[in-house]
């Protein structure tokens, strides 16, 4: 009689089933042998700043003395950047409005400057009517029906 072991059901010994399966995994196909793999060598730590990741930043800028910047070989020269927009003096009150007053008020809290509350008032008045401003001057339409904003 077999042994009782807890991890199987009572089956009898000469189980069709059983060692059916166990010939098939000990006949399954032919063991690989394989061949020890080669020790893998340590990584060579270039003398790169950040270990060559990014190149080696040390000739970042400079340039060889037989091949030049291209650049300079043609000459070329940017345009002239265009002007800074002036603002119309309405719109720069607005503007003022809404980034003075706050700033004023801000700059009195912290430092705990009393102002007079006309003052106040005048610098809430500033904000609200800079800012309904600038909304209303928004314009109503699209520039163009076709335009999605890129501009090149």
């Amino acid at each position: 009689m077999q042994p009782e072991r807890p991890d199987q059901p009572d089956r009898p010994e000469g189980d069709d089933e059983d060692q059916a399966w166990r010939a098939i995994v000990e006949n399954y196909g032919e063991r690989a042998e394989l061949d020890e793999p080669p020790a893998p060598e340590p990584p060579r730590q270039p003398d790169a700043p950040f270990g060559g990741r990014f190149g080696d930043l040390r000739s970042f800028g400079h340039e060889d003395e037989d091949e030049p910047f291209i650049a300079e070989e043609e000459g070329f020269e940017p345009p002239e950047p265009p002007p800074v927009p002036r603002t119309t003096p309405d719109r720069l009150a607005a503007w003022i409005g809404v980034f003075g007053s706050p700033a004023v008020l801000l700059t009195s809290l912290i430092f705990s400057i009393s102002l007079p509350t006309y003052v106040g008032y005048l610098l809430i008045a500033g904000f609200v009517g800079g800012f309904l401003y600038l909304v209303f001057q928004m314009p109503r339409g699209p520039r163009d029906p076709w335009d999605d904003g890129a501009q090149v």
